[in-house]
């Protein structure tokens, strides 16, 4: 074989091994873009919000299809940190709520609520998030059609009141009395 010969193969085999690399990188793209597609569309189901803005503020927040049914408790998880900690009385009653809401322990929505109980969220997921269940609410449909805006703030309430004062006086402090003001507000607002 001539030397000629041989180069030509090998740039050949050079090329056809630079195709076939970015034909399985077009493939895993396109099969991501599929991924992301199907996820959208089932918290558009899941949400009933239609507005890709919104869909794509969820996806931000990191919101699956899977965690999806722990977008409601944000208020609620909310108010718990409105003292900066997250007491024993108000963690009990924030998982009661989750498996009544049908999250079931170990599941990525339970780890979800874990981590936020684990880890204080920023103000800006916080407003960002009751703005979107807002909207959920509005829509009559999806993970909060099964709550309106007064059982969010209800559960609210119900978490400032777990772990404080004596003898009943002073159980809602001022933080939690802003924090709950601001929660009625964002959840009434039309």
């Amino acid at each position: 074989m001539a030397e000629g010969d041989f180069l030509d193969d090998r740039r050949r085999a050079s090329e056809e091994d630079y195709f076939r690399k970015k034909d399985r990188e077009l493939v895993e793209k396109m099969r991501k873009a599929a991924a992301a597609d199907r996820a959208q569309g089932e918290l558009s189901a899941k949400t009933g919000l239609r507005d890709p803005g919104m869909i794509a503020e969820l996806d931000a927040l990191g919101f699956t299809p899977e965690t999806i049914s722990v977008l409601p408790l944000v208020p609620i998880v909310q108010m718990a940190w409105a003292e900066g900690g997250i007491t024993p009385a108000e963690r009990t009653l924030l998982i009661k709520l989750a498996r009544e809401r049908g999250i079931a322990e170990g599941s990525a929505a339970d780890r979800q609520l874990s981590d936020w109980m684990a880890r204080q969220p920023s103000a800006d997921v916080f407003a960002r998030a009751t703005r979107l269940i807002r909207a959920m609410l509005d829509t009559g449909s999806g993970e909060a059609g099964t709550m309106s805006a007064d059982d969010l703030i209800k559960y609210s309430e119900s978490i400032a009141a777990a772990s404080g004062g004596i003898l009943g006086i002073g159980k809602v402090s001022s933080e939690e009395r802003e924090t709950l003001a601001r929660i009625v507000a964002a959840l009434k607002a039309r």
